[in-house]
C-alpha cells in the first residue's frame, strides 16, 4: 500500500506528467514519421502528397495520444480539445495568425521594401501547408497543452508565463542571425501570446490554428523567411529588403520590430480579457 501511495505521488507530480506527456506524444509522431519512410516513400506518390498525408497523420497522432493519455492519466474529460469549441476557435485562431503575418508584411510594403516579383500556382502552397500543419498541432499540443497547462496548474499563470518567456529567450539567444528584436519577438510570440490565448479561451484549438496560419502565411503565401520551416516554393515570389529591424533580415518578418509591438499588444489584450473572465490560476501555495 505504501509503495502504491509513493508511486501515485510520483506519477501525479507535474514534472513527471510533463515528461510522460512529451515522451508519449513524441513517440507517436516518431512512429508516424517512420511509417512514412516504410510505407509512403517507396510509392510513386508525389512529394507533396506524401508530405500532406504525413502532416495529417502527425497531427492526428499528437491529438489523439494527448487525449487518450490525459483522459486516462488525469481521469477527466479533455475539455481543452472539445469538439464543440473546434469550429469557432479554429476560425478565430487561423484568422488571427493570418492577420498578424499580413500586418507585418504590410508595414514592410508601405515602406517600399516588399515587392511581389511573381505569382505562382496554388499548388506552390502545399509544402508550406504540410509543414505548418505539423508545426501547429504538434508544437502547441506539446508546449501549451502539456508544458504550459501542467506547470500553470502547479505554479500559477503569472509564474508560468514568466518561465515560458525566459525559456524561449534562452533557446533563441544563440541562434545564428539572432538579434535582440528577434529574440524578444520569439519569446513574446511563443512564450506569451500563444499561452495567452489559451488562458483566455481554455482550449487548445485557438493556439493550434494561430500557429498553423502563422507558419503557413509567412513562407507559404508571402514568400518570407520562417526560421522554423524550410520550403522552396510559395504563392508569391517576393523580394524583402530594408533595415533588419523592420524586415526581420534572415530571421523573417515575424522577427521584426512591428511583430514585437503587435504581438505584445495582442497578447496584452488576451491576458486582460482572461483576467476579467477570472481565468488566471493561483500558485499552489496561495490556493
Amino acid at each position: 500500500m505504501n509503495n502504491q501511495t509513493a508511486l501515485s505521488k510520483i506519477l501525479s507530480f507535474f514534472l513527471v506528467k510533463i515528461i510522460i506527456g512529451i515522451a508519449v506524444i513524441g513517440v507517436s509522431v516518431f512512429i508516424i514519421e517512420s511509417l512514412r519512410k516504410l510505407l509512403l516513400d517507396p510509392t510513386s506518390l508525389t512529394d507533396n502528397t506524401k508530405s500532406i498525408i504525413t502532416a495529417i497523420a502527425d497531427s492526428l497522432a499528437a491529438l489523439f495520444s494527448y487525449i487518450f493519455l490525459f483522459k486516462f492519466y488525469e481521469k477527466r474529460k479533455i475539455q481543452e480539445l472539445s469538439l464543440s469549441a473546434f469550429g469557432k476557435s479554429s476560425v478565430i485562431g487561423f484568422i488571427t495568425g493570418l492577420a498578424l503575418q499580413s500586418v507585418f508584411v504590410l508595414v514592410i510594403y508601405l515602406l517600399g521594401k516588399y515587392s511581389i516579383e511573381q505569382i505562382n500556382p496554388a499548388s506552390f502552397l502545399l509544402p508550406a501547408l504540410a509543414a505548418s500543419l505539423t508545426a501547429g498541432f504538434v508544437a502547441e499540443i506539446l508546449i501549451v497543452g502539456v508544458f504550459f497547462r501542467l506547470t500553470e496548474e502547479k505554479l500559477g499563470t503569472i509564474i508560468t508565463l514568466l518561465i515560458c518567456f525566459i525559456f524561449f529567450i534562452v533557446m533563441h539567444v544563440n541562434v545564428k542571425g539572432a538579434t535582440p528584436i528577434s529574440v524578444l519577438s520569439t519569446a513574446i510570440q511563443a512564450g506569451i501570446l500563444l499561452p495567452a490565448i489559451y488562458i483566455f479561451s481554455r482550449n487548445l484549438w485557438l493556439p493550434i490554428f494561430l500557429h498553423f496560419a502563422w507558419d503557413f502565411a509567412e513562407p507559404g503565401i508571402f514568400g518570407g523567411v520562417n526560421p522554423g520551416i524550410s520550403i522552396d516554393k510559395s504563392l508569391f515570389t517576393s523580394k524583402i529588403s530594408g533595415a533588419t529591424f523592420l524586415s526581420g533580415g534572415e530571421m523573417g518578418p515575424q522577427n521584426s520590430i512591428q511583430s514585437l509591438l503587435f504581438c505584445s499588444i495582442v497578447a496584452f489584450i488576451f491576458l486582460r480579457l482572461a483576467k476579467q473572465k477570472k481565468h488566471f490560476i493561483k500558485p499552489f501555495w496561495k490556493k
